[in-house]
């Protein structure tokens, strides 16, 4: 009896991905013409050139993944198609109440800026063969990192919104440099790890069952820690310096696997947040508003919390339909408080609709840091994935009462042009690490050794004679 081993190469999938696609851009062609028959009665008269321009953008870059990364993950796409489509719909129908049609509505920058990063997107994706070039350039992206997060800073380029100095202003437009901050420190985060997880892991003592490290070890996180506090400081504002703190430590959780770096990134950003509020009186009014929504007090200084509270509110279960609510009466309904401009008029099933395509989007990061074959790789999908995910939280857990407002935007849903390219880029990231995770190894020579990883999601077939 002979036996035989054959390679089964995994599909690319590039055909089920197209399905998600046209069902995705459905989807966001119903709710825009569904806007408008329940705020105007009559079928708005762009949706065909909005429905064909939104619809070319993303099979451009469909037909791009066929071309550059065939084995590419087929569900981030159509996933981030639907969001951003959805965030269209909701910036559009805001423009309807206020008037704003047409090119003086943000619906129009909108997807101006939409455009925009699908180029950039696709982009990366041409550039960027290989993640793995993205190490080499470790400690320029620490530094880029910094430069970007220092820029508001500047006097004559700085901008203060809503208390917090975190946007920069260029001509007539508006950009929020921190939001590529967030990938620059990924790779510097991914490839520093990288290099230093088995000191990070193996050296240092146990107290109370935690192996806590060394003091000498400990310089990596008091630098990520003093940078967040800058951030708190100087620019006052806690939900970037939640962020990419997080971002840190959850990187270096992943690349070490001792839980004790999680306790000790706790206590001092715990001691960060007491010392600003001690301190600041910006951050004692947020938490008072967070505390109290509804007191008379809070209610002069800023009503937006409560209305948006009370917008979700009155969308029970199905909401009151796209277009049909009140959301407008919230501020910053369009940006800040895209999500619950959403959950009143598609109701508590919608909006855990759109929580689920998020956890969907960062669970297939995450599978893509499983099955990659490189431990930069592997860290890198894991921060990008965590950065989506932990923002996310930042920004519902704000607009349900759960933490402070912050004022993060929602990750490809919210009015903004810095947001929407940042985002598309680590869609792009993520797309070119998993198609490195999914492709198939070549045969490999003679002298390698056994025990070297294995191709992700490929499967052996013996047929017996």
């Amino acid at each position: 009896m002979t036996t035989t081993v054959e390679p089964l190469v995994p599909r690319t999938r590039r055909n089920a991905e197209l399905l998600l696609l046209l069902l995705a851009v459905g989807i966001v062609l119903l709710a825009w013409v569904t806007t408008d028959l329940n705020r105007n009665g009559t079928v708005p008269a762009n949706v065909i050139p909005v429905a064909g321009g939104f619809t070319v953008l993303v099979l451009v870059v469909h037909l791009v993944l066929r071309w550059k990364a065939a084995y590419a993950d087929p569900v981030l796409l159509p996933i981030t198609t639907v969001l951003n489509g959805l965030g269209l719909v909701m910036i559009h129908r805001l423009d309807l109440a206020r008037a704003r049609l047409g090119t003086d509505g943000d619906a129009y920058r909108q997807l101006i800026w939409t455009t925009l990063a699908v180029v950039l997107a696709v982009v990366v994706l041409f550039v960027l063969r290989d993640h793995r070039l993205l190490r080499r350039y470790t400690y320029i992206s620490m530094a880029a990192g910094f430069v970007l997060l220092l820029l508001p800073l500047l006097p004559g380029f700085g901008r203060t919104i809503n208390g917090s100095q975190i946007w920069i202003s260029v001509g007539p437009l508006n950009f929020q440099p921190g939001e590529f901050a967030k990938i620059a420190l990924a790779v510097f985060f991914a490839g520093y790890l990288v290099q230093t997880r088995d000191v990070l892991s193996l050296a240092g003592r146990k107290v109370l069952g935690f192996t806590f490290p060394r003091g000498r070890d400990l310089g990596p996180i008091l630098v990520a820690w003093a940078l967040a506090l800058l951030i708190l400081v100087f620019q006052k504002d806690l939900g970037s310096a939640l962020l990419f703190f997080g971002l840190f430590v959850a990187m270096l959780y992943v690349a070490t696997e001792r839980t004790s770096w999680i306790a000790i990134g706790l206590i001092l950003f715990g001691a960060a947040v007491a010392f600003a509020l001690s301190a600041f009186s910006h951050f004692q009014k947020r938490v008072d508003l967070w505390l109290d929504p509804f007191s008379q007090e809070s209610l002069e200084r800023s009503n937006q919390l409560a209305n948006g509270l009370w917008g979700m509110a009155s969308g029970g279960l199905t909401g009151t339909g796209l277009g049909a609510g009140r959301p407008y009466l919230t501020s910053f309904a369009e940006s800040d408080f895209i999500f619950p401009s959403l959950g009143e008029e598609l109701g508590l099933f919608g909006s855990v609709a759109i929580i689920v395509l998020y956890l969907i989007f960062c669970q297939r990061g995450i599978r893509t840091a499983l099955g990659v074959r490189d431990g930069f790789g592997k860290l890198l999908a894991i921060g990008l994935a965590f950065s989506v995910a932990f923002q996310l939280f930042i920004v519902i857990g704000g607009v349900t009462r759960v933490i402070p407002l912050t004022g993060l935007t929602t990750p490809f849903m919210s009015l903004g042009g810095s947001s929407l390219l940042a985002n598309w880029v680590i869609m792009a990231l993520l797309l070119r690490i998993s198609d490195q995770a999914r492709r198939p190894m070549p045969d490999m020579p003679v002298g390698v050794a056994a025990d070297e990883p294995a191709p992700a999601e490929v499967t052996q077939v013996v047929k017996l004679p």
